[in-house]
């Protein structure tokens, strides 16, 4: 019977279960799971920082092969034909399509009907398999799939994962402009993806500051400028005088933040020159408050932005993206740590811990 990794309890380890195949109902689509991603997300809800319903089978970063297709499903969102051994991928929500949200305003992000798979679904009731973490994966009707091109490897789809779609959402609202100075917080998925992004939007000079070492090694592979290692320099107004040194003395004309952890919105806020821009794109997660003075933004005169996720748009957009930028931007590198789904527990370890730029569960 086929497996699955489930979360049953916040900070409890998953559990390896068999659960039945469902049914296909019209417009769905059946997945045979090839290689699936763990975000930071995953880690963020392990630990409680989502308020969902469990049980769930987390992992919402998936490439699989078609093996059944409910009536009435012949093509994918681009119109390519798509059959039973295809290797597709596919967004991670599902929006309705005719709400206030996402007909009027054209923010289908923003729909109150809007579900997530590895996370708004529980697995306990039919047809379970609605996340990546395991051998099956069932598509809704309404699913937007995509068909890969044979010349684009697995392994940049998942290693991009939902980083590089999450970035280009939130790098396209704030405009950066030709040459523009940018600093990247962060120097996980989320924020390796931001930097590529910018580096082909124009941007001149980009800073990443995180850390661990190795992340910040695959940041320089990818282009960064420069790098501030945040084991090295520890205090924030050390950054702060980094960055203004570096930067001309003023400061980035677009900070990204890309951490997902409240202090870092405080520090990002300062990184911006007077009149600069700054996004907030890592939390996707509620991490909790902190405490700012709003002063800052009237007085630098900061233009502030936010992004949840992405569109079905973004995700033909990367596919393109990958393909163009194989070698200027490697993202099949970042999947550096593989499992089988009975080491579950250990592949969200390395994730929690830092110790992977990318680990993934592939199949067995």
């Amino acid at each position: 019977m086929p497996r699955a990794a489930v979360l049953t309890a916040f900070y409890a380890p998953l559990e390896l279960r068999e659960l039945p195949l469902p049914d296909i109902e019209p417009g769905a689509v059946l997945v045979r799971t090839e290689m699936a991603g763990i975000c930071g997300t995953d880690v963020h809800i392990w630990q409680g920082q989502m308020p969902i319903a469990l049980p769930v089978i987390l992992g919402h970063e998936t490439v699989g092969r078609i093996e059944k297709l409910g009536a009435g499903v012949e093509r994918d969102w681009t119109g390519q034909a798509i059959a039973v051994g295809d290797r597709v991928t596919w967004n991670s929500a599902v929006s309705c399509g005719a709400c206030f949200y996402c007909a009027e305003k054209k923010q289908p992000t923003r729909c109150p009907h809007r579900r997530a798979y590895g996370i708004g679904y529980r697995c306990d009731e039919a047809p379970h398999f609605l996340g990546g973490y395991a051998d099956f994966h069932y598509l809704r009707p309404r699913t937007t799939i995509f068909k890969l091109p044979d010349d684009l490897a697995t392994e940049s789809v998942v290693g991009a994962g939902c980083a590089l779609i999450t970035a280009i959402h939130g790098v396209e609202r704030t405009g950066i402009a030709w040459q523009d100075s940018v600093v990247v917080q962060g120097a996980g998925p989320v924020g390796i993806a931001a930097l590529a992004v910018a580096k082909s939007a124009g941007a001149g000079k980009v800073i990443v500051i995180g850390g661990p070492k190795p992340r910040l090694e695959m940041a320089r592979r990818f282009g960064a400028d420069e790098v501030i290692d945040i084991d090295e320099v520890r205090e924030p107004a050390a950054r702060l005088a980094l960055v203004r040194q570096l930067t001309g003395g003023y400061g980035a004309d677009v900070v990204l933040e890309c951490v997902g952890i409240p202090a870092a919105v405080v520090e990002g806020m300062e990184l911006c020159r007077d009149g600069g821009k700054y996004l907030i794109l890592g939390h996707y997660c509620d991490a909790g408050p902190v405490m700012w003075n709003p002063h800052v933004v009237t007085r630098k005169q900061l233009q502030v932005f936010g992004s949840w996720s992405s569109e079905p748009r973004h995700l033909r957009q990367a596919i393109e993206f990958l393909r163009a930028n194989r070698e200027r931007f490697p993202f099949h590198e970042m999947v550096t740590h593989r499992f089988t789904l009975d080491r579950a527990n250990e592949a969200l370890a390395a994730t929690a811990n830092w110790q992977a730029a990318k680990s993934v569960f592939v199949a067995s």
